[in-house]
């Protein structure tokens, strides 16, 4: 029998999505599963961008250009300029989902063995993107104790080599929520100047910033010009993650081509999603105030139920729609999967994503959980329930 690639060996398995099997078990013996575990809002899609999809007058579904359409680019341009960042659509190369705007901009600037730092926990899928790209993530460990702020410029700095290449971030952060702030940006500036490395920026949570703090583009940062790689997707500000529309955007015209070589090989992006996409830059102010407000009640009600439950720490994420919680308990993959398959509360259970799934360092994370609250308000208080009791019988519960 042949082997598996070495590659393919290497390729972690989602830790969000790993305990799938258990939950469909759970879900075959009548169990009501609220899904905290997965960023997939109930937020409602923007009618004029389904509207788009329902009426469009295609006779044929052509391949589109391998940048994307070019209205749509145009439009997207736009938007950025709507929001402080300054390129027009030659800086824009759209891809199928944010996942491969990360893949080809590591294949554009990174060579196998390559490393690139970022902050951990981290978005689980990048360890997927570095495998399948050859790249090194080397992380840089975030503590639970301050929110999750961006480390030390000095600890950075222990952790470049001849091999360190580039920075990722993601702000505001999934997995903790946590929104950089501008000052940290441009002390890590400093870092990237220094030692002329990409600055790979994950900015698809960008609408979703709170208590007045507003979001820093690392596309600003003066003097990076040439450095910094953004990546985007439409898949949470307009919640229609199926659509699988993401961007690479940067002023680096090397990068840029290059990443067209690889958007010309795999043709292009996906057509409905991109007539999706462009209608919801038209989507009316009101829908984004009515999610900021939506978020901001879940966000407190969730962070207020959690602290109140013996033995849990969760920080209160600026950003995004997920925290890292820290939880009373043995190890949380045990936990996630107990909940599943061994607890009910009321015919009830929640799924959690076991946060060592978001970590690089062999160890960390074994009582953290990455909750998201993507759920309305009164599945949210369910859950939070079901939540509360399981922490009191769980076996492994530890204080």
């Amino acid at each position: 029998m042949p082997n598996i690639s070495e590659k393919g060996q290497a390729m972690p398995a989602s830790p969000i999505r790993k305990l799938v099997p258990y939950a469909e078990e759970a879900k075959r013996k009548g169990r009501k599963i609220y899904h905290l575990n997965i960023g997939q809002p109930d937020i409602a899609t923007p009618e004029i961008a389904l509207k788009a999809v329902r009426e469009n007058t295609l006779k044929v579904i052509e391949y589109s250009h391998s940048a994307g359409n070019e209205s749509y680019r145009k439009g997207l341009a736009k938007y950025y300029q709507s929001v402080g960042i300054d390129i027009t659509h030659a800086d824009i190369i759209v891809t199928t989902g944010g996942s491969e705007a990360i893949t080809i901009s590591f294949m554009s600037c990174l060579n196998p063995g390559d490393e690139v730092i970022t902050p951990e926990p981290f978005y689980a899928n990048y360890n997927g993107f570095a495998v399948s790209t050859g790249v090194k993530i080397v992380p840089i460990t975030a503590s639970i104790a301050d929110g999750f702020a961006l480390p030390s410029i000095s600890a950075f700095e222990k952790l470049i080599t001849p091999k360190t290449k580039g920075i990722l971030i993601c702000n505001p952060n999934n997995p903790t929520g946590y929104l950089y702030s501008r000052e940290e940006l441009e002390h890590l500036a400093e870092v990237v100047k220094k030692h002329d490395l990409y600055l790979f920026s994950d900015e698809v949570y960008r609408e979703f910033c709170y208590d007045g703090q507003t979001h820093f583009s690392a596309m600003n940062l003066k003097g990076l010009e040439q450095n910094v790689v953004l990546m985007d997707s439409v898949s949470k500000r307009y919640s229609m993650c199926g659509v699988r529309v993401g961007a690479i955007i940067s002023r680096n015209c090397d990068v840029m081509k290059t990443a067209m070589k690889f958007a010309q090989a795999r043709l292009c992006p996906p057509s409905y999603g991109q007539i999706a996409a462009e209608a919801a830059l038209n989507t009316p102010k009101e829908y984004f105030e009515g999610v900021y407000n939506e978020y901001i009640e879940r966000r407190n009600y969730m962070v207020e139920a959690l602290n109140r439950m013996e033995g849990v720490v969760c920080p209160k994420p600026k950003g995004a729609f997920y925290t890292v919680v820290k939880l009373p308990v043995d190890d949380t993959d045990r936990f996630a999967q107990w909940l599943l398959e061994e607890f009910e509360y009321k015919n009830q259970t929640v799924m959690l994503a076991p946060a060592s799934g978001f970590y690089a360092t062999q160890g960390l994370g074994k009582n953290e959980a990455r909750i998201a609250y993507v759920l309305k308000i009164e599945d949210l208080k369910n859950a939070m329930e079901v939540l509360e009791k399981a922490l009191l019988q769980y076996p492994g519960r530890k204080l």
